[in-house]
């Protein structure tokens, strides 16, 4: 009976999370669309919910990765450089042929996720056989290598198709041709397709994604490789695979979410998606909680749009938001306040039983 209620009560705990970060989404997405309907939202912000969307879904993909398979990936912003200028070229050439731009950003999207997914495939087989802080150099390393190769990369369409070099940007395309991607210029000319609605429409389906994955056997058997590796190999786990499915998972939301920042703007550069992304990205992670979607959701909502709102004060802006982030991590990592948080819980959930 004792092992029922357990389960029961774990069962539920789990359950009102995964409601909570769902209709935490709902309620803002509701809220926010109001606001921008009567006006009473100012352009600076709505210029960036684009952008905290993007950079939610990267960090729920993060968090898959270092919360609940316990490796050290900082390698982020490379899987969303690829998937973001992989989107990129998708939109270009289609922009002809699909003039739907709903259905083009969803093909982009879908594109630049599987791209990503599949980097992130390639580069798991030798990383995954490292552990600690040599797998962390080696992602921050292949991160790099990523951003460098879209830096020297060159692709036109023409009616004659797609072209690219990694040499120069003498690529010769037919009267009507495109550049596309122009080496260290970026991106430009993009078809700025994204909006809010396809946003949350992601951040969505990104929380159902690594939320049935989880609580699925293969969830389970990524946080047994987490816990003891030795442990899950004994009991006949692949502990290769499924670090390998983690990872995959991980940088697919990466590359989705490139996807959905670069065609929110006219062009992008390659330097955006550098190692100070990658940095902020776990930033968001770490202060959100480990293994915690909700928490990250507030917490990259809170640290993307603080330098902005914070613009006004000019230099001190930064100071201000680095104070902010060490309050943030003194008090989320504060075991006092724990307690306390903890027994106001309990003694609320006393008083509702007694009410009941």
């Amino acid at each position: 009976m004792k092992k029922n209620n357990f389960l029961t009560k774990v069962s539920g705990r789990t359950m009102r999370g995964r409601t909570a970060s769902f209709l935490l989404v709902i309620i803002a997405y509701a809220v926010l669309e109001t606001m921008i309907n009567t006006g009473n939202l100012t352009r600076l912000f709505t210029s960036l919910l684009v952008p905290i969307c993007a950079y939610i879904v990267a960090a729920i993909g993060l968090n898959m990765n270092v919360g609940f398979s316990g490796e050290l990936n900082l390698g982020q912003a490379g899987f969303m450089a690829v998937g973001g200028f992989t989107a990129a070229i998708v939109s270009g050439m289609l922009a002809a042929a699909v003039p739907n731009e709903i259905l083009r950003l969803m093909i982009a999207i879908v594109c630049g996720g599987a791209m990503a997914a599949l980097f992130g495939l390639l580069i798991s087989i030798p990383v995954l056989k490292l552990q600690g802080d040599y797998l962390a150099i080696v992602t921050l390393a292949f991160g790099q290598i990523l951003m460098s190769v879209v830096t020297n990369l060159y692709v036109g369409v023409d009616a004659g198709g797609l072209h690219f070099s990694f040499v120069n940007n003498n690529i010769q395309l037919a009267e009507g041709g495109t550049m596309l991607i122009s080496g260290p210029m970026g991106a430009t000319g993009i078809s700025k397709i994204s909006t809010f609605t396809a946003g949350i429409v992601l951040i969505l389906l990104s929380l159902l994604i690594v939320y049935h994955l989880i609580y699925s056997k293969e969830g389970r058997a990524i946080q047994a490789c987490r816990d003891n590796r030795i442990a899950a190999e004994t009991v006949g786990i692949n502990v290769s695979r499924t670090k390998t499915l983690a990872f995959v998972v991980s940088a697919s939301l990466a590359g989705a979410a490139g996807a959905l920042y670069v065609l929110n703007y006219t062009s992008v550069v390659a330097t955006k998606f550098d190692f100070n992304t990658s940095i902020l990205i776990l930033v968001y992670v770490v202060l959100g909680g480990l293994g915690n979607m909700t928490g990250t959701i507030v917490a990259t909502t809170l640290l993307v749009a603080l330098p902005e709102m914070l613009r006004f004060l000019s230099t001190y802006r930064m100071l201000i938001y680095a104070i902010v982030l060490i309050v943030m991590m003194l008090v989320t990592n504060n075991e006092k306040l724990k307690t306390m948080m903890q027994r106001f819980k309990n003694k609320m959930k006393k008083n509702k039983e007694a009410a009941e």
